[in-house]
C-alpha cells in the first residue's frame, strides 16, 4: 500500500494539496506505487520559515549540552531503524539496499559526532590592550535556516545540514526533493521523536522547485529566514546564490561535479578500475561526487581501457534489493535527461562496458542483468573512449551511468586536464610516486582529494565540499560545517569604571633604541 504524506508546519500536517499531489513509482518496479504525496506551494513554504523564525528563541535557550544530547538520542533511534529507514529509500528511488544501509550509517556517524558539539561550542578568552578589561568571543546560531536538498541521498546530506543547525541553536524548514517524500517523512518523524523537537523547530515542506523558491523569496523578503542551505544542480545553485546574495546573505552551496580520476603508469590498475567502477556507476552514476571522466596515461591506457571494459561487462546491475552495482535510474525525469547526455557520443568516440547503449530492455538487453528489466527504469553502463577536451561529454556533469576517458603524455597535462571542466567538488589520483599525490594535490581545483581511493565517499568528521561550478567554497561535515550555522559574536566588558578608548589610551613601554652591544 502506498504511503501519503504531506507536509508538516509547526508539528501539524498541512490539509489539502495546493501545491498538487504527487503519485511516486518505484523505479525499479514502476507498476508499484510508493508514495501520494500531497504538495505544498509558496505559502506553504512561507507559512514553515514563519513557524521555525517563531521557534527560535525558545530553542535556542535550551543549554547546547542539552541540545547535544538530544542529536545523541536521535542517532540511536536511527539505529534502531536503520533496516527500515534503508528498505524506504530503497523503495524509492531504487539504491541497492547496501548502499542505502550505508547510507543510513552516515546519519548515525553525525549524530554521533555532533553529540559533543553541544559542550564544544567555544568562544574564546582574548587579551586586552587595556587594564581591567575582557574581551570575548561567542559563537550564536543564524536564527532560521532553510535547507533544500536533493533526492539522489534522500536522508544522509539532509542529516550534515540538519545535525549541525539544531545542535547550535538553529530551527529549520526543510525542503527535500519531492520524487523522495517518503525517505523524508520518515527522516522527519526519526528527529522529531528522537530528539524531542518542539513544534516549529523542525519543519517539512513538500513542494516543487517552482513554489520552492517562490517560497524561498518571499520568505527572506519578509526577514523569516536567516541562511539557506542547498544541495542541488549547478544551474539552481547559481539562482538560490543570486537570490540570497540580493538580501545579503551568503547561502551553502553543494552542487554538481565533473569529477576526475588521473591514472598514473605507477599506478595498480585493477585498483583504478576497481575505484572507477565504483564511483562511476555506483548510484547510476548519480552522485554528485561520481566519477565524470579518466585521465589516463597513454602507456596504460590500452591496458586500463581493458580491464575497465572487462569489469563495467562483469558487474551485477538490475533489482535493488539483490547484491547489484547499481539499480535503477532515481526518477523518470533523471532517465529522459540521462539520454540526452548519450545523444553527445560521436562519431570520434567508441564505447565500451556492457552490451548495448541506453536503457536496457529485452530488445537491447545486458548480459547477466538481475530480474525484470522491463520493470523499471534500467540503463546500460556506458565507457566513452576517445573524449577530447572540448566534448560536451568532459565539460557537464552528466547525472547517470557513463564514464569519459581521455589520455595525457606528462603530468602537468594531466593536472590541467582535471581542472579544464570548471568543477571542483572531487578528484582522485592513483599512483605509488609521492611527489605526484603532493604536486595534484596543489595543482588540483577539488574541495577533496582522493589517493588510491575513489572520488565518491565522505566521513562525517571531514569537510564536504566544492569550488567553482561546485558550490560557493562552504563545507559541510566535521566542526567545520559550524562556520555555515554560526556566525561570530565578539564582547568586550570594561570593569576599570572609567571611560578606556581603544588605540588613543594605550599604555605604551619606552624602548632604548640607542643601546648596542
Amino acid at each position: 500500500m502506498a504511503r501519503s504524506v504531506a507536509s508538516i508546519v509547526a508539528g501539524r500536517m498541512v490539509a489539502g494539496a495546493p501545491g498538487g499531489t504527487l503519485q511516486r513509482p518505484n523505479p525499479g518496479r514502476t507498476a508499484e506505487l510508493v508514495t501520494e504525496v500531497s504538495l505544498g506551494d509558496a505559502a506553504t513554504f512561507a507559512e514553515a520559515a514563519g513557524a521555525a523564525k517563531a521557534a527560535q528563541r525558545a530553542w535556542v535557550d535550551v543549554p547546547a549540552p542539552v541540545r547535544g544530547s538530544a542529536i545523541g538520542k536521535i542517532g540511536r533511534l536511527v539505529e534502531a531503524n536503520k533496516d527500515r529507514l534503508a528498505r524506504i529509500v530503497t523503495e524509492e528511488i531504487g539504491k541497492p539496499l547496501a548502499e542505502a544501509l550505508g547510507e543510513v550509517q552516515e546519519i548515525i556517524d553525525t549524530c554521533d559526532f555532533f553529540l559533543g558539539e553541544g559542550r564544544r561550542l567555544y568562544g574564546q578568552t582574548v587579551p586586552s590592550e587595556m587594564p581591567d578589561k575582557q574581551l570575548f568571543t561567542f559563537r550564536n546560531p543564524m536564527g532560521a535556516v532553510a535547507v533544500i536538498t536533493a533526492g539522489n541521498f534522500p536522508v544522509a546530506v539532509p542529516s550534515w545540514y540538519l545535525v549541525p543547525a539544531l545542535v547550535t541553536g538553529n530551527t529549520v524548514v526543510w525542503k527535500p526533493a519531492e520524487y523522495a517524500a517518503a525517505s523524508a517523512h520518515a527522516l522527519y518523524e526519526l528527529f522529531v521523536h528522537g530528539g524531542g523537537l518542539p513544534d516549529g523547530v523542525l519543519n517539512l515542506v513538500l513542494a516543487d522547485g517552482e513554489q520552492t523558491y517562490a517560497g524561498l523569496e518571499a520568505s527572506l523578503e519578509a526577514g523569516l529566514v536567516d541562511k539557506v542551505g542547498f544541495t542541488g544542480s549547478t544551474l539552481v545553485g547559481r539562482k538560490i546564490g543570486a537570490l540570497c546574495g540580493s538580501h545579503l546573505q551568503t547561502p551553502c552551496l553543494e552542487l554538481g561535479g565533473k569529477n576526475p580520476q588521473v591514472v598514473t603508469p605507477s599506478a595498480n590498475l585493477d585498483l583504478a578500475v576497481e575505484g572507477a567502477l565504483f564511483s562511476g556507476f555506483g548510484t547510476a552514476g548519480q552522485r554528485c561526487t561520481s566519477l565524470g571522466t579518466v585521465i589516463v596515461h597513454e602507456s596504460v591506457h590500452k591496458d586500463f581501457l581493458a580491464r575497465f571494459d572487462a569489469a563495467s561487462r562483469a558487474a551485477r546491475i538490475g533489482d535493488a534489493f539483490e547484491d547489484v552495482l547499481y539499480g535503477p535510474m532515481l526518477d523518470e525525469r533523471f532517465a529522459r535527461r540521462y539520454e540526452t547526455f548519450l545523444g553527445w557520443v560521436k562519431d570520434h568516440h567508441r564505447t565500451y562496458g556492457s552490451d548495448g547503449v541506453g536503457r536496457i530492455t529485452a530488445g537491447n538487453p545486458r548480459k547477466g542483468f538481475v530480474g525484470d528489466p522491463e520493470a523499471g527504469m534500467f540503463y546500460h553502463p556506458v565507457i566513452v573512449d576517445g573524449v577530447r577536451r572540448d566534448d560536451d561529454l568532459f565539460l557537464t556533469e552528466t547525472f547517470g551511468p557513463i564514464v569519459g576517458v581521455t589520455t595525457y603524455r606528462d603530468f602537468d597535462e594531466a593536472v590541467e586536464l582535471a581542472n579544464a571542466h570548471g568543477y571542483g567538488l572531487s578528484a582522485a589520483i592513483y599512483t605509488t610516486d609521492p611527489h605526484e599525490v603532493w604536486t595534484f594535490r596543489r595543482g588540483t581545483s577539488a574541495g577533496m582529494v582522493s589517493v588510491n581511493n575513489t572520488t565518491s565517499g565522505a566521513e562525517a568528521h571531514l569537510p564536504f565540499g566544492g569550488n567553482g561550478k561546485s558550490g560557493n567554497g562552504s563545507r559541510q561535515s566535521g566542526q567545520w560545517v559550524l562556520d555555515q550555522f554560526t556566525r561570530w559574536q565578539s564582547m568586550n566588558w570594561d570593569h576599570s569604571g572609567r571611560l578606556q578608548k581603544a588605540q588613543m589610551d594605550v599604555a605604551t613601554l619606552e624602548p632604548d633604541m640607542s643601546f648596542r652591544l
